[in-house]
């Protein structure tokens, strides 16, 4: 293939970080839209708000299972497709879900479809980070995923206070309806300007799943599965504490995300700069300060300050783990990369889904909507122990390969 032009090569990352706002829309905005969800499609709203949202929460869960789901399916299915033509395919889904989620008209049936939505999620940001660490070339992988999840950021900035604003004042189905015109306007500019470099063809599905016998990539997922649960107990229940703990009205809930999002904007920068630096230190200190911006929230959050610097932290130290766990799981899959990379983000959706549901319980039992940052918290602190515990072994494989002669070096973890 021709060597990419600077016009082509600039907007072959921009569409795929537009592809990741999108994604990043749909999934965020319908957390920030559950009371209008629940209001409209549940029933007992009045009597008991809080049950109610709770049981709302399912979305978020479909969601999340959709993802799960969906990322190691796509990944094996499509060893040997061109990744272009691949990208073509999860976009066409995503759009197809988004139109349903915003037309159906049951609790019942939005929760399926949400779950269908969610399937390309995965796969979609596990190619768009080997597409765009191509294209960046070599000793950039780390700043090529972070360009490539930028959009999954970004959106908080814009795109999640947009919607979210968009669906408190139409309705929350406007919201979705955005999503599905972002997606399209995506596909339109992959069809023009993504590259088309060729598939692999000796990948087989059988091959792809090789990574999953190695155990490094099990803990590496238990990181990101475990450990950005945190993220999503608080996430999921930002608007009631907006409105309940802090007592501010629900226009503000859009300028609460959009400050998360700008957080989580910087640090995923930083974490793809830091990761090529040096996984390692990118992780246990993302965790560390994580969990300070964690108990912060949980202490804070009760007043309008507090809420808006304790989220603002929370989305810098938490994104800056992303691209630095999405790097290391591609680099020991090995020959299984895009299995590697789209399992990353099924693992961040297992802890959207862990995160959520145990947020929900505490606050069902009374314990107030701050209370799932004390959630947070353990979450992340069992991410960093399970970080250490990656560390350990990769320090136990290089030591080896030091005093076997002729083993090769595992790769860094």
């Amino acid at each position: 293939m021709a060597p990419l032009t600077p016009t082509r090569r600039a907007i072959a990352l921009f569409t795929l970080a537009l592809g990741g706002f999108g994604i990043g829309v749909t999934e965020f905005a319908s957390m920030g839209l559950l009371p209008d969800i629940a209001r409209e499609l549940l029933p007992g709203y009045d009597e008991s708000p809080e049950t109610v949202i709770a049981r709302a929460g399912v979305l978020i869960t479909a969601y999340a299972l959709g993802v799960v789901v969906g990322a190691p399916v796509f990944a094996v299915l499509a060893a040997r497709m061109q990744q272009a033509r691949l990208t073509y395919l999860l976009l066409g889904l995503f759009i197809l879900g988004s139109v349903a989620s915003a037309v159906v008209p049951t609790f019942g049936s939005l929760a399926i479809f949400r779950f269908i939505a969610a399937l390309p999620h995965g796969a979609y940001f596990g190619v768009a980070s080997l597409i765009a660490a191509r294209i960046m070339g070599p000793g950039m992988q780390g700043r090529g995923v972070a360009l490539a999840l930028s959009g999954l950021t970004i959106a908080n900035v814009f795109g999640v206070p947009i919607a979210t604003w968009l669906g408190q004042t139409s309705g929350w189905r406007s919201a979705y309806v955005l999503v599905a015109a972002i997606f399209v306007v995506t596909l339109v500019l992959a069809l023009i300007f993504l590259p088309r470099y060729p598939g692999d063809r000796t990948r087989s599905p059988m091959k792809e799943l090789s990574a999953l016998a190695n155990v490094r990539v099990w803990i590496m997922v238990a990181v990101g599965a475990i450990g950005f649960g945190g993220f999503f107990a608080v996430y999921s229940y930002i608007a009631e504490v907006t409105t309940r703990e802090t007592g501010l009205g629900a226009h503000i809930v859009p300028w609460v995300l959009a400050c998360l999002g700008v957080g989580m904007t910087i640090g995923n920068l930083l974490g793809g700069w830091a990761s090529d630096k040096s996984m390692s230190r990118t992780i246990s200190w993302g965790f560390a300060s994580f969990i300070v911006s964690l108990i912060a929230y949980s202490f804070l959050a009760q007043t309008a300050v507090g809420l808006f610097v304790s989220v603002f932290f929370i989305g810098l130290t938490s994104s800056s783990l992303i691209p630095t766990i999405q790097t290391r799981l591609i680099r020991i899959s090995h020959e299984s990369a895009l299995l590697g990379a789209a399992i990353n983000h099924a693992a961040f959706n297992v802890g959207n889904s862990l995160g959520a549901w145990l947020g929900g319980l505490v606050i069902a039992a009374g314990l107030g909507y701050r209370a799932p940052g004390w959630v947070g918290v353990a979450l992340a602190v069992a991410g960093l122990l399970l970080a250490g515990l990656s560390l350990a072994v990769e320090r136990r494989d290089k030591t080896r390969s030091l005093n076997t002669v002729g083993l090769p070096v595992v790769g860094e973890l």
